[in-house]
């Protein structure tokens, strides 16, 4: 059985542009959910608090160089993530967010990981 190549290439070298309203809202908000995949292709989806430049997305957190997630995407470079309002009531449905599928580096700065992801693609809604 042949082992699959590891994916660290990232799909583009500029991160994707969002519409000004998507980039406000990205800035107004901190929490996130992001969902990584195993090298069997199980998908696990975590919170996550989040910093936003303009162009990318920048993470870390208490343990994470122990965590499934950052072992996940150190083997598979590809995530997803959504960044959302919850409306309180379905009715009426006024739901705002924003899904972003990106690749995510590792980084290093002064003995401390942390993850900056680079948007590929975005799909907003309610904004």
């Amino acid at each position: 059985m042949a082992t699959q190549p590891r994916d660290k290439t990232p799909q583009k070298n500029h991160p994707a542009k969002f519409t000004e309203k998507e980039a406000t809202f990205l800035m107004e908000n901190n929490l996130a959910r992001i969902a990584t995949v195993s090298a069997r292709g199980q998908p696990h989806v975590v919170p996550i608090i989040y910093e936003f430049d303009g162009s990318y997305l920048y993470f870390s957190g208490w343990n994470l160089t122990q965590s499934l997630m950052y072992k996940q995407i150190a083997h598979n470079s590809k995530v997803a993530m959504v960044v959302d309002e919850n409306p309180g009531s379905p009715t009426p449905w006024d739901a705002r967010g924003v899904e972003i599928r990106g690749v995510a580096e590792i980084m290093q700065c002064h003995n401390s990981s942390y993850v900056r992801i680079t948007p590929v693609k975005s799909v907003s809604w309610g904004l």
